[in-house]
């Protein structure tokens, strides 16, 4: 069933593309980024393209993706690798030939800090921490001979010239934000995410509005103008830019977006969304091309976001994020919830060994990875040493989660971070399976790896969400080892149903 949907969906792309082709545009199809791509930033330097993201409570975070063509992505290096607490919302720059993210750190206090490298592929330095609050931190050039860092609500620092500090007391209140209609439902007004662009006469303020989550119709992309970066600034007459209009459209909430260009002087608008009815996928990374009017304000093209769009550029390259799974990248396809003690990992070959921590699956710092599928399953060949306890789950949180896994004398259940007892294993080593189709997720389990036993529970996850569980994150798939001993991982797949 699968090879004849692979073949099926190739014939549709050959045909999609062959129509196309008659004009002489070739398409895709949105979300460029599938799964937790949240909060978008992107540079272009000459004909390559960066991107990152907020890591949230995942280290490595700030995984850094590069592409050619804006919608093939693949990640070449990461930010951070020290877990400073919830990052968010960052902003990529270059300034003087070095490349700069500023980001948010949700943590035992709220700060802004800054990280550099010579290349987008790193090494990039320790977090500077600028020691400012309110989140949401961009980077413009004033065209005034000094750089500043605006902020969520309308606020701006001036920066030093190196930009690895602000100015003391050089905070100013610029902009109010754009007063959306009282009747629209939102989640709350959240003016935030902003991004500021000088493009021919004016400087663009890019901003958030109407809050990230809750109802279908909360979140856009709206445009404020002025000629100067002390204002006066004016409201886009035709805001906002992006939006959804009724919860019976495929992307919910699409918001926070910024802008890039092409090196020919097309336009786009790459913003997150959630998925209609897969919140817990999280919100994911979409493209959707815009235009300047006569009058210098901006228009989206009109496009449905759900539906084939014009590609931006030639297709450079493809990537199977999945297909890498299996050489556990840590940091590039692999992140930790919230503890990266890299003395855990051995990694040889395809095979990944993880010393056990904590006395649960919330506690061990599981290891995991981005879905971004609505069906699919994941599979490890797992063999456990000393009173350790292995296996592979479906997490959110420390509370939220759900696996399967097993140690020296039985098989388990995971179920919001409790474990209860399913059967005997008699094996220190077995291949384990877990299922997601639409929410429902179960479990198998195997001595060979091909003749499969099913265990009797199912669990139906997809209340898994912020809106429901708050912290932004996503239900990812992983790995975990806990207890007192360790686990290797051979073979790790995963797999689109």
């Amino acid at each position: 069933m699968r090879v004849f949907r692979f073949i099926l969906l190739s014939m549709l792309l050959c045909v999609g593309a062959s129509l196309s082709a008659q004009k002489g545009v070739t398409t895709f199809v949105n979300p460029i980024l599938g799964g937790d791509y949240p909060d978008p930033t992107i540079l272009r330097d000459g004909n390559d393209y960066y991107m990152t993201h907020s890591a949230f409570d995942y280290v490595p975070g700030l995984v850094v993706m590069h592409s050619r063509d804006l919608v093939h992505w693949e990640p070449v290096s990461y930010a951070l690798n020290t877990y400073l607490g919830s990052i968010w919302a960052p902003d990529i720059k270059k300034y003087r030939g070095r490349y700069y993210i500023y980001f948010t750190v949700h943590g035992t206090k709220r700060t802004n800090c800054v990280v550099t490298a010579d290349s987008p592929y790193g090494p990039w330095s320790e977090p500077v921490d600028l020691e400012i609050g309110d989140i949401d931190p961009c980077f413009v050039d004033g065209g005034n001979g000094k750089c500043y860092l605006v902020m969520s609500g309308g606020n701006r620092w001036t920066l030093a010239d190196d930009g690895l500090s602000v100015v003391k007391d050089s905070k100013v209140h610029f902009y109010d934000g754009w007063n959306y209609p009282s009747d629209w439902i939102t989640e709350g007004f959240c003016l935030e995410g902003p991004k500021l662009y000088h493009i021919g006469d004016y400087f663009y303020y890019i901003s958030a509005e109407g809050g990230t989550a809750g109802p279908a119709t909360s979140h856009m992309v709206v445009v404020a103008r002025s000629k100067s970066i002390d204002g006066p600034w004016v409201n886009m007459p035709t805001n906002p830019l992006i939006h959804t209009y009724s919860a019976t459209e495929k992307w919910w909430s699409k918001g926070h977006g910024s802008l890039i260009d092409t090196p020919d002087g097309k336009w786009y608008c790459v913003y997150h969304s959630y998925e209609k009815d897969y919140a817990n996928l999280g919100r994911q990374t979409l493209l959707e091309p815009v235009h300047f009017t006569p009058d210098g304000w901006l228009k989206a093209d009109g496009g449905d976001a759900s539906k084939p769009l014009p590609t931006p550029l030639k297709e450079i390259t493809t990537t199977d994020r999945h297909a890498r799974l299996g050489e556990f990248r840590i940091g590039l396809d692999w992140r930790f919830y919230k503890l990266f003690i890299p003395e855990r990992i051995h990694i040889e070959g395809q095979a990944l060994t993880l010393e056990g921590r904590g006395n649960s699956l919330g506690s061990s710092a599981p290891l995991l990875c981005i879905a971004g599928s609505h069906r699919y399953e994941i599979e490890a060949e797992i063999t456990v040493y000393g009173n350790a306890k292995a296996g592979l789950c479906l997490f959110y949180d420390d509370r939220s989660n759900v696996g399967i896994g097993f140690d020296r004398t039985n098989r388990y259940r995971y179920r919001r971070n409790a474990s209860s007892g399913t059967g005997k294993s008699d094996d220190t080593h077995l291949w384990l399976r877990l299922r997601n189709v639409d929410h429902v997720v179960t479990a198998s389990w195997s001595h060979d790896g091909k003749t499969w036993n099913h265990e009797s529970w199912g669990q139906e996850v997809s209340g898994f969400n912020h809106n429901t569980l708050g912290q932004f994150q996503s239900l990812l798939p992983g790995i975990f080892c806990e207890g007192q001993g360790f686990a290797k991982f051979q073979h790790f797949k995963y797999t689109e149903l």
